[in-house]
């Protein structure tokens, strides 16, 4: 059974420990690096999960963390969350994990009165793009450092 963790700073070993195992497993996907992280103590972590109007999930099937995703308030840009941080381990990949945290972050979203959900994705992470446009994103412009941004408007506009 799948189910949704809503992060506290009480719970930074279990994001530690998601985290790390997204930036082990694909590297490739992130700007943030395992070197970044993997020194960081307990303050760093906790700090995370308290950052001001974030919301921090990690997705538990069957008594195991296999997936993570965190939404973001946009610097300077009023009513437009970033979707980070998504991952889902590769033995839980096309079972629906990946849509059901982009749905709890959606739904975070909404109740935050946030009008647009904006996300960056490398140009060649093909089952990225997918997740994202399955669940309703579209395609906006490359960002200043190559990678593809991605917008769902919120209120149906």
């Amino acid at each position: 059974m799948l189910r949704l963790h809503v992060m506290t700073s009480e719970d930074w070993p279990l994001w530690r420990e998601v985290r790390l195992a997204a930036l082990t497993d694909a590297p490739h996907a992130f700007r943030a690096r395992l070197d970044d992280w993997s020194r960081g103590g307990e303050k760093q972590w906790r700090e995370r999960l308290t950052a001001p109007g974030t919301y921090n999930l990690v997705a538990v099937l069957d008594d195991r963390a296999v997936g993570v995703a965190r939404a973001v308030p946009r610097d300077g840009a009023d009513g437009v969350v970033e979707l980070r941080s998504v991952w889902v381990g590769p033995e839980a990949r096309g079972r629906g994990v990946g849509d059901r945290l982009i749905e709890a972050v959606e739904a975070w979203a909404l109740r935050s009165e946030a009008d647009v959900l904006e996300l960056t994705v490398l140009p060649d992470n093909e089952s990225a793009l997918a997740l994202y446009r399955r669940n309703g994103f579209d395609l906006a412009e490359l960002d200043g450092a190559g990678q593809q941004v991605m917008k769902k408007s919120l209120r149906g506009e």
